[in-house]
C-alpha cells in the first residue's frame, strides 16, 4: 500500500469515476483501475461497487476510506515538521454553519499560512454535511451548537459516528434583524413580537429535522416561514423584509453589513457553540490555530 493508491480512492470517490479522476490526477484509466484493484486485493477488501451506472462506495470502502484520509493528512503534518520547503501546498477544511467568527478566523487561517501554494476550503453548510464531513475526515473540524433541544440527539449521531464535541462558549440566543426594523429600539424582544414578521432559517435539505435546524425554537408553530441556503440572502431578506433569524449574538459589522442588528432573546434556551473532530483525528498546526484564533472572536 502506498500513499499514491490512498491518494487515488480518494479522487475516485470524490468524482464518482474512473474517467473523472484519471484525469484529475493525470495517470490513465487502466492504470488507475489496476492501481485500485491491487490496493483492494493487498488489504482483502472491496473498496468500491462497481455497476453499469457508475461507482459508489461500499461500506467497508467508508471505513477505509476514512483511515485513507487520516493517513494521507498525518503524511502531510510529517512534511509540514520536516522538509526544508515548509511541507509544500498546506490543506486544511473546515466545515460550520452559519457563523461570523468561524470566517474571520478562516480568514486569519490564510493570512498566516498561505504561501505560495496551499489549498483551504471553507464549507457553510448543512448540520448533517458537517457531520458527515468530519465522520469522513473530509474536514478535520465542524462548527456547531447544542442546547437542551437537540443535544441527546445529535450527541448520539456523533458517538454513532466516532465524533466528539468540545464546547467552545455558551451563547444567550439573539434576534437579527435589520437596523431599521420596528423591534430594532428593543433591548429586548420576546416571541410573541416576532408572530407577525417573516422568520428566515437556513434549510437542511434531505436531512431536513427540527435537531438539525440552525435556529433554536425550530420547532414552534410560525405563520411566515422563508428558508434560504446561503448567508447573504438571509441578510438580504431580512432587511428587504422585516424578517428575523435567532442566533448566537456574535456579529461581525464588516461580515454582516451595519444594516443587521442583534437584540437578546427573552425565554429560549441558550446554545452550547462548539467543534466536533474525529476521536482517531489528529488536530493539526493549522486546526490549532484556526481553533485559537476563533477564541478571539467570541470573547
Amino acid at each position: 500500500m502506498t500513499l499514491r493508491q490512498l491518494e487515488y480512492v480518494i479522487a475516485v470517490s470524490e468524482t464518482g469515476t474512473i474517467t473523472e479522476a484519471a484525469n484529475r490526477l493525470y495517470i490513465s484509466q487502466p492504470s488507475l483501475t489496476n492501481s485500485i484493484h491491487e490496493l483492494e486485493k493487498e488489504m482483502n477488501i472491496h473498496i468500491f461497487n462497481r455497476t453499469n451506472k457508475g461507482i459508489t462506495l461500499s461500506k467497508e470502502g467508508e471505513d477505509f476510506l476514512g483511515y485513507a484520509r487520516q493517513v494521507l493528512e498525518q503524511a502531510a503534518i510529517l512534511e509540514d515538521r520536516y522538509k526544508r520547503n515548509g511541507g509544500g501546498k498546506k490543506q486544511f477544511c473546515v466545515s460550520t454553519q452559519h457563523y461570523s467568527f468561524a470566517v474571520n478566523a478562516f480568514v486569519d487561517l490564510v493570512k498566516k499560512y498561505g504561501q505560495d501554494e496551499y489549498d483551504f476550503r471553507l464549507r457553510e453548510t448543512q448540520t448533517y454535511e458537517i457531520i458527515d464531513d468530519v465522520a469522513q475526515m473530509k474536514s478535520e473540524l465542524g462548527i456547531l451548537f447544542l442546547n437542551d433541544f437537540n443535544e441527546k440527539v445529535l450527541t448520539k449521531i456523533l458517538k454513532s459516528h466516532n465524533l466528539e464535541f468540545h464546547q467552545l462558549f455558551v451563547a444567550k440566543p439573539h434576534v437579527f434583524i435589520s437596523s431599521t426594523h420596528p423591534l430594532a429600539s428593543n433591548e429586548i424582544i420576546t416571541n410573541k413580537e416576532l408572530e407577525s414578521y417573516p422568520y428566515l432559517s437556513f434549510e437542511q435539505g434531505d436531512h431536513n429535522s427540527f435537531y438539525f435546524s440552525e435556529e433554536i425554537f425550530s420547532s414552534s408553530e410560525r405563520k411566515k416561514n422563508i428558508r434560504v441556503r446561503d448567508r447573504a440572502t438571509l441578510f438580504n431578506l431580512l432587511i428587504g423584509l422585516n424578517g428575523y433569524t435567532v442566533c448566537s449574538g456574535v456579529i461581525d459589522k464588516k461580515l454582516n453589513g451595519k444594516n443587521i442588528i442583534s437584540v437578546p432573546l427573552a425565554g429560549e434556551d441558550d446554545m452550547r457553540i462548539g467543534y466536533i473532530s474525529h476521536k482517531k483525528g489528529h488536530l493539526g498546526n493549522l486546526g490549532s490555530y484556526y481553533l485559537e484564533s476563533m477564541q478571539k472572536y467570541l470573547k
